[in-house]
């Protein structure tokens, strides 16, 4: 569970409490919310972090953000939470992506973000994958451990207090509520429009708090707090190496850290604190829900099929997970990167949303399925794909399967190769490739191989 550095949220919307008033100079005989490791919520604390945090002070500063967070957030945390700070040289040592991988790996990630038009033949995409994170994360929870490692830019171990705050939710959903795993990339990133969005909204709702300074009252209502000061470099925003971030996977695994927010600030509205807890004995299932949080949890994704009509030389990846689903938010990033959704990833529209996205080629997005394909192995192997697409309406089909084929044409420099067939082929580039885009109703078919011939081979259309 990480922060990523990115936009903060707006702060606007309910004060999280309003009992604001009490404070208890002793300790209690037991645990309550509000006191954690012997500090209140409303307890002055003396940490310096202009040389580094001691021990002493670490622990002070970390045991009065949990009983805060206890008090926005309404729940008691069940253990103490042990917090380490390492260097960005250190966390970029730890978490390479471009590790170790089962064979076919690679080939296989790479065929699904080159069907989004992300991450064409040039790169790598757990290459772009280490660039992404190891310049933006701020910090990370583990489950495994229980424990939080926040990153410090700094030379000294600093700990910004947004950080160890929303990382401190994750430690608080894994003790209330758990984590599950997810079979697509879409429903992923939709769970996580839950629980970052749960945890960027207590972070902004904390940090409210602080703005607003001790006895003072902030735009939200609440009594403000006397916070320990952020140091200027500090839990992310570091240099990323030699090589750049690439915009479009940016964008895309960032959408829950933007909309979650949000959809939790509605939850929220609709019944409390108890909405946003029961939310998770039923996780949103598709970004779709959480770009339009009225959509959760009524409109579901639908299960879109792709039958294997390849020819003999070319077959199926087999790497324990057939096929993807990229969701709405998969569209949005595609459009977005192409620079052919002008109107999106503009700030957001809702409370506490810090970024839109939604665009008309994707917004009647239904259900999706990814299939890459291969011939040949090793050196010799080449790739393709069959991306299928349902959405809600024909007309909804009719506007993305346009917009796509426009883009191919003016920002990849495609060419019509058969009008009538929907083919299509980009002659260099990145993403130099035969493509064929078909309709049928609101399904639309989208098919891709090296070659225009090659494209019956992948995907042999129905008579």
């Amino acid at each position: 569970m990480l922060v990523l550095a990115g936009c903060s949220a707006p702060t606007a919307g309910p004060a999280p409490d309003d009992d604001d008033d009490w404070s208890y100079p002793d300790d209690p005989p037991s645990d309550r919310l509000g006191w954690e490791a012997g500090v209140w919520w409303n307890e002055s604390i003396e940490v310096n972090q202009s040389d580094g945090l001691s021990p002493a002070e670490r622990e002070a500063f970390v045991a009065r953000t949990m009983a805060r967070i206890e008090r926005v957030r309404g729940l008691e945390f069940r253990e103490s939470v042990p917090v380490e700070v390492i260097s960005r040289a250190e966390y970029r040592e730890r978490s390479v992506f471009s590790g170790d991988r089962p064979e076919g790996y690679g080939a296989w990630h790479n065929q699904v973000w080159e069907a989004a038009l992300i991450v064409g033949e040039d790169r790598d995409v757990a290459r772009e994958f280490d660039a992404l994170y190891g310049g933006s994360v701020q910090g990370y929870y583990t489950p495994s451990d229980d424990r939080i490692v926040v990153v410090s830019d700094a030379e000294d171990p600093r700990i910004d207090r947004a950080t160890l705050a929303h990382e401190l939710v994750h430690a608080l959903q894994d003790q209330h509520f758990g984590f599950v795993g997810t079979r697509s990339r879409d429903a992923g990133l939709a769970h996580n429009g839950l629980t970052e969005g749960d945890a960027r909204y207590v972070e902004t709702l904390y940090l409210d708090r602080c703005a607003a300074g001790p006895g003072n009252e902030s735009a939200a209502g609440p009594a403000g707090w006397a916070c320990v000061p952020r140091p200027e470099r500090a839990g992310g925003g570091g240099e990323s190496g030699s090589d750049p971030v690439n915009r479009g996977l940016f964008a895309y695994v960032y959408q829950p850290y933007a909309d979650g927010p949000a959809f939790v600030h509605r939850l929220r509205e609709r019944g409390g604190w108890a909405a946003v807890n029961a939310a998770y004995d039923d996780r949103p299932v598709s970004t779709e829900q959480t770009i339009h949080p009225e959509r959760y949890p009524e409109d579901r994704p639908e299960e879109v099929a792709v039958p294997d009509r390849s020819g003999d030389r070319w077959s199926r990846f087999d790497l324990g997970r057939p096929s993807e689903r990229l969701g709405e938010a998969g569209l949005f990033a595609m459009f977005w990167y192409n620079d052919y959704a002008a109107d999106g990833y503009r700030t957001g529209d809702l409370p506490y949303s810090t970024r839109n996205y939604t665009a008309a080629p994707a917004d009647g997005w239904a259900g999706d399925r990814l299939v890459p394909y291969r011939r040949g192995d090793g050196d010799d192997a080449a790739y393709g794909y069959v991306w299928a697409i349902r959405f809600d309406d024909d007309a909804e089909a009719r506007e993305f399967r346009r917009s796509y084929r426009t883009m191919l044409q003016l920002r990849l420099g495609a060419r019509v190769v058969d009008r009538e067939a929907g083919a299509y082929r980009i002659p260099d580039g990145p993403f130099a490739d035969a493509f064929r885009i078909e309709r049928d109703g609101r399904r639309v078919v989208i098919t891709n191989a090296p070659t225009v011939a090659g494209l019956d081979a992948v995907h042999d259309p129905p008579d």
